[in-house]
């Protein structure tokens, strides 16, 4: 991974800037688009999407973001659903100001990856059958040391990444291949200082246990369930010889959770007997409509939109999707509980939220993951504030581990209680600790 991964870049930040998305109401700061190659060979080019800080750019941090899945895009969630400047109108053609965006607290910028997902692509068809957490890292780190090269002012900047889901997996892995280049070379590359990640795939034992521990503790599942799901499901057994009381148990959960939402399982789910695209957008709250998948969706197709965003410059075979069908998974890691101890042995920093109405990767499993580290507690179990309200619980541990939970917030976090997270992400950055007192 040396020198020769770096190409020149001369002129394609001025290329890359967007002048205006289409229905994109009037904003202060810029906004970029466009492809990074990360190997020539194959012909493979990831896209992103950039927004500078509303204010003072010059000062505050570059934050990476990336969704997981694996498969799914930053570009939807992370930027039009969550943490970005804009959310899609239901009718799908016009935007309205996300005035809890998070580039009111640094440079945020998105990622599609691995290969397949959203804009990203390859001329090689193997890369969309050959993924994993291995190739993702390699590549994701091609991509920031690339985009430097063109974005040459954030070179020295403090460097955060943060993401959700799977991406935890991407962001500690991206993260540990920076540590061991900046070691390699005795320079630092890249500076980075803290990762952040939200309800994180962490440890797939404790994950599975957690989710049916919290679902039947939320009295979604029976606790006879989540009983024989952990007494009769052993996951990396053969599967020609899986216990009748676990297909039972299967055959419940479907029937249980089928109707809801599991990424937030007290919110009104998306009705598709509705068109669900409106002539003229909709009055909104600010939490997202369930049916903004949708939306996004066909705001992204539209061919006006990709020519704004420099996007799909190769005219893709397959349309634009939130999640990737093209991409088959392959390497991937069954814990990643060393990965955080090492970076707190390295003096990153490093946080870990958690919505506490996700059912996906509940705030149970994530626990059990952190006790699984062993650490000793640093500030004791408390409640944090935003606003005079409680935005969640906190722990922070020795080493400086901090674990936040965000109250009444689903998978998405940022999508679902945008200002707690907003608070979040202001508090990780500063290095401050959540607000203890009213």
């Amino acid at each position: 991974m040396g020198d020769h991964i770096i190409d020149s870049h001369k002129g394609l930040k001025e290329k890359d800037k967007i002048d205006m998305l289409p229905g994109q109401p009037h904003v202060n700061f810029s906004q970029y688009g466009g492809y990074v190659t990360v190997d020539k060979l194959a012909g493979r080019a990831f896209y992103y999407y950039f927004v500078e800080s509303h204010h003072s750019k010059e000062t505050r941090p570059l934050l990476l973001w990336l969704n997981g899945g694996p498969g799914c895009s930053s570009l939807a969630y992370g930027a039009m659903e969550e943490i970005g400047p804009f959310k899609v109108n239901s009718d799908g053609k016009t935007l309205r100001k996300n005035i809890y965006s998070w580039n009111y607290a640094a440079n945020v910028l998105f990622l599609e990856s691995p290969t397949g997902v959203g804009f990203s692509y390859s001329n090689r068809s193997s890369d969309y059958e050959i993924n994993g957490d291995m190739k993702t890292a390699k590549d994701n780190y091609v991509f920031i040391v690339n985009w430097l090269e063109r974005f040459p002012e954030y070179k020295k900047r403090n460097f955060y990444i943060t993401g959700e889901s799977y991406a935890g997996h991407f962001v500690p892995q991206l993260a540990q291949t920076i540590l061991k280049q900046n070691k390699k070379t005795n320079n630092t590359i890249i500076n980075l200082k803290g990762i952040m990640i939200g309800n994180p795939v962490i440890n797939d034992e404790r994950d599975n246990r957690g989710m049916y521990d919290f679902l039947a503790s939320h009295a979604i599942i029976s606790d006879q369930a989540a009983y024989d799901f952990k007494k009769f499901c052993n996951y990396s057994a053969d599967p020609k010889n899986i216990p009748i009381q676990c297909d039972t148990a299967q055959d419940e959960f479907y029937k249980d959770t089928d109707y809801i939402d599991l990424s937030n399982i007290y919110a009104p789910v998306c009705n598709d007997d509705d068109p669900n695209l409106t002539a003229t957008p909709k009055m909104n709250s600010i939490v997202t409509d369930p049916c903004s998948d949708d939306y996004i969706h066909a705001y992204l197709n539209r061919n006006d939109v990709q020519e704004a965003l420099h996007a799909n410059i190769t005219k893709l075979k397959y349309p634009w999707e939130l999640c990737s069908s093209t991409i088959s998974w392959g390497d991937s890691s069954p814990t990643i509980i060393p990965l955080l101890l090492e970076f707190l042995n390295n003096g990153l920093r490093v946080w870990i939220f958690s919505g506490d109405v996700d059912g996906i990767v509940p705030v149970t499993a994530t626990k059990y993951s952190i006790n699984e580290m062993n650490l000793s507690i640093k500030t004791a179990w408390h409640p944090w504030f935003v606003d005079g309200e409680v935005g969640g619980y906190t722990q922070v541990y020795k080493g400086d581990l901090t674990f936040a939970t965000v109250r009444g917030a689903g998978h998405q976090v940022p999508a679902t209680q945008p200002k707690r997270a907003l608070s979040l992400i202001q508090h990780f950055l500063d290095g401050t600790p959540l607000q203890a007192t009213k």
